[in-house]
Parts: structure tokens; sequence; C-alpha cells
């Protein structure tokens, strides 16, 4: 049975908004110093119109600026059979946003002197294929690895797969291209980088996220995809076929527990995960620095991709952001580092388009950052 949206849904975008205590108040604070207060009627506007358009049933949105939760809200339905509102508690799939979590695990690696960018892939698979002996971490967390996603193709994602076996697929792939001669985003590349960071540590990359990263941040709800447990506020996942909303497909647990972005977050996950990076408490600022810098080319030139993000800027203004895609979710993070903005937002709609409401809301809550349409990055 396919699950239609509701006749009523426009009712179901009625915002539900949570501000915690400590960020109280900065909810006077503007976006730079000559930045109005933010109008949020407006904000709420634009996405309760947004997500109609784009048929979304549930959105959870957080602004933070400068480290600092300004705004957390949900709007519309986290389950449309149960007809469950979104909270700012709903937990959602992280979709590629997780490998900013992968790339940062093999940075805290590099800086203990266990790994180093330019550490080969067949140092750790010396049974792999010939062509891992030019490929290097670096290449991998920022996609010039040429690692194929033609891996895709040769395997069932609902089948279960020994890690060794998802190992040997990927290698039997021809790479796209010579390494370092081009970038093209490559989802294997980062499982495999799972890999490596097990051989390195003989732990599952997942608890050391937890170890590392989630348990000292506070990130009290982010775990790795896990189907069969009970999950609190778990939202559920939706598509669009011949024209209806029908619930996602499924996926084994295999392909759920990969380091491509096999997360469970919510927006409050985020803030506290964007609040760090303000500071040295994943990584030091070099570190996060050489993530967030453009890519080199074996030709010299540059892309704007560091490891695990994307890079730009609208109107002069620098954004570092990244999406996520995954089994009828979409995430996305933007953060307009010089303005100290970021907008997070997650959803249950594998169709949606997830930068339109980031970029979308930056632009409502600041002018300046309001980017011609053209440039609205998918």
């Amino acid at each position: 049975m396919r699950a239609q949206l509701p006749t009523s849904f426009a009712l179901l975008l009625t915002p539900l908004v949570l501000v915690s205590a400590y960020s109280r108040p900065a909810l006077a604070q503007t976006v730079g110093p000559a930045a109005a207060p933010p109008d949020w009627s407006a904000v709420d506007g634009f996405v309760r119109t947004e997500m109609v358009k784009q048929r979304v049933p549930g959105l959870a949105m957080a602004i933070v600026r400068n480290g600092v939760l300004v705004r957390a809200q949900g709007y519309g339905s986290a389950n449309l059979e149960h007809n469950v509102p979104v909270t700012t508690a709903t937990v959602f799939q992280s979709g590629s946003v997780g490998k900013q979590f992968t790339a940062t695990l093999v940075m805290q690696l590099i800086g203990e002197g266990k790994l180093s960018l330019d550490d080969r892939l067949a140092k750790f698979f010396p049974n792999g294929p010939a062509a891992w002996r030019g490929i290097t971490i670096r290449q991998m967390l920022s996609h010039t690895s040429g690692i194929s996603e033609k891996f895709y193709e040769k395997v069932d994602l609902h089948l279960e797969y020994a890690d060794s076996t998802v190992a040997r697929i990927i290698g039997e792939q021809p790479l796209d291209f010579t390494p370092g001669s081009k970038w093209s985003y490559s989802n294997p590349g980062y499982v495999m980088l799972g890999y490596v960071i097990e051989k390195v540590t003989g732990r599952f990359y997942g608890d050391l996220l937890e170890e590392r990263i989630f348990g000292p941040l506070g990130m009290t709800t982010a775990m790795i995809i896990n189907e069969p447990a009970i999950v609190p506020n778990r939202a559920a996942g939706y598509e669009t076929a011949d024209g209806a909303i029908v619930n996602q497909s499924w996926v084994s647990r295999k392909f759920n527990t990969t380091a491509d972005g096999s997360l469970y977050l919510t927006v409050l996950d985020l803030a506290k995960w964007d609040a760090a990076l303000y500071g040295d408490r994943v990584l030091p600022q070099a570190s996060l620095a050489q993530m967030w810098t453009p890519i080199r080319l074996n030709d010299g030139t540059t892309h704007p991709y560091g490891f695990g993000w994307a890079l730009g800027n609208v109107n002069g203004h620098r954004i570092i952001e990244h999406g996520g895609s995954w089994q009828g979710f979409k995430t996305y993070i933007a953060r307009y580092v010089g303005d100290g903005l970021t907008v997070i937002v997650m959803m249950n709609l594998g169709d949606a388009n997830p930068g339109t409401f980031a970029h979308g809301i930056a632009g409502v809550i600041d002018p300046a950052l309001k980017a011609a349409p053209a440039a609205a990055r998918p």
C-alpha cells in the first residue's frame, strides 16, 4: 500500500520550536555586525512554502551562530502512517554528511602518526589489485582516487556481504581515471577508508566515532544506523513513485554500516558538531584547515572539495558544506564561516533538494547570502 500525502498536508507544516536554555540569550544576536535581527516568521514561511513545493513530509532545522544554537525547529510529519510530528529530537539518516566524520577520524589517526595522507591503499591491502598501489589516502578523502561507483552495479544492496567481499568487488572495478588526475564523487572510496581505519586500529569505525567524537561532544542520539534496534524518535524515510509518496526501499545491514555515510543524527547533534569545529575539540585548527582546502590535482589545478566537505562561496562569502542522501532521507549542513552562520536541515523525502532549503534559509536570514537561482547547489 502506498502512503499518500494527507489531503491536509499543509496543516502538518505548523512549526514546532525548541530553543535550548543555554542558547536563549543569543536570540537577539545578528549575523554580522550590520545585519538586522532574523525575521523568523519569514524563515518559517520559506520553509513551509518549499516543503509544499517539494512535497516534503517532515523537516528539522537548526540555526547556529558562532557555535551557539539560536533556533531549532521541526515542521511536518516524521511518520505519515502514524501522523507523528517532527521535533528537534527527531532522528534522521545522515547520508553523505557522514563522510565528514569518517574524514575526521582519518585526520585524527594521521595526527597520532598511525596514518599518512600519502599512504597507499595497497599498504593496507597488499593482496589487492595493482591499481591500488597508485591510490593515496589523500585521494580517497578528496574523491580523486578514481575508485569507481560501478561497484554498485555489481552488488545487491539487499544482501549481506563480508567486508572482504565488498573490498574485493570494489577492487575488481577498473579505475575511472588515473588517481589524482580528476575529481569524481566516490562512495566506495569512503567505504574503503572505513576498512583502512579498522586495519590501523583493529576497531570498527562506528565504535571509534562514538568514543572519539559523539560521546565527547554530547551528540547523544548520534549512532551507526541500526534498523532492528528500537530507536526513539526515529523518522520514517519516503520516496516518490508514480507520483505517490511511498516508504523507503529496504537496504541490508551491511550497506547501512559503511563509512560513506550511515549514521542516525538529529539537528541538535549536528549543531553540537558545528560548534566543536570552531575550536580544537575534535582536531587542531590546522588539521581542519587542511580538510577545508581545495584539493590539488596532478596538473596543478584545484577542485572545490576538501576532505569530506565541499567548498565554495556565495556572493563572496565563504561556505563549507555538504549534503547527504540515503534511504528516503536528505540532509544538509551549510557553514558560512566568515559570517558565523550555519544552517542545518534534515528531511524525510529522498527526492527533495536539501541545498535549496539550506541556502534559501541563509538568504532569508541574511540577504547578503542569497544566491542567484543558478548558483544553488544540489
